[in-house]
């Protein structure tokens, strides 16, 4: 999972919208070897008015509605973070129509110089369930658990006797 706070590089398929659907009058755009296509788009429940971000989209079919592509999505200033997983549906806009669905399948963040971040492993967290097994027999005492005081609690032994 990754929160949106930053630029990322996305991958998955983009189905075009019709004009009877509402959207490109002229059909799916065609790709431009020297150029991206751009376009606004958001992720529901965000809406068009409230969580736009700028999206690029390359190495997309020419004149398919249905395709896959690549492409980068960058959160304009001051905007609230969002999660981006896969499974996730973009809502692509011209404007604040929808012409378009691309269905996140791969999600990649980026460093500020556009290279791809490298996601770096979270520690485990110690809870009460985690287990903390103690180390090779080494010579010395066991540490203290709380097994051993509940024993001696149960055993009903005085405090200080010997």
């Amino acid at each position: 999972m990754v929160m949106m706070t930053g630029s990322l590089a996305v991958r998955g398929t983009v189905v075009w919208l019709t004009p009877q659907q509402g959207g490109r009058v002229s059909g799916p755009p065609e790709p431009d070897y020297d150029y991206d296509y751009t376009a606004t788009a958001y992720l529901p429940p965000r809406t068009a008015e409230d969580g736009q971000v700028g999206l690029s989209l390359r190495r997309f079919a020419p004149g398919a509605w249905r395709t896959p592509a690549e492409g980068i999505m960058v959160p304009p200033t001051g905007n609230r973070a969002q999660q981006v997983i896969p499974g996730n549906l973009v809502v692509i806009t011209e404007g604040v129509r929808p012409v378009g669905l691309l269905t996140i399948e791969e999600v990649n963040l980026l460093e500020p110089d556009g290279t791809t971040a490298i996601e770096r492993t979270p520690e485990p967290e110690i809870t009460g369930l985690t287990a903390i097994r103690p180390p090779a027999d080494t010579g010395t005492d066991a540490p203290y658990r709380h097994s051993t005081a509940a024993t001696r609690w149960t055993a009903h032994e005085r405090a200080g006797a010997s």
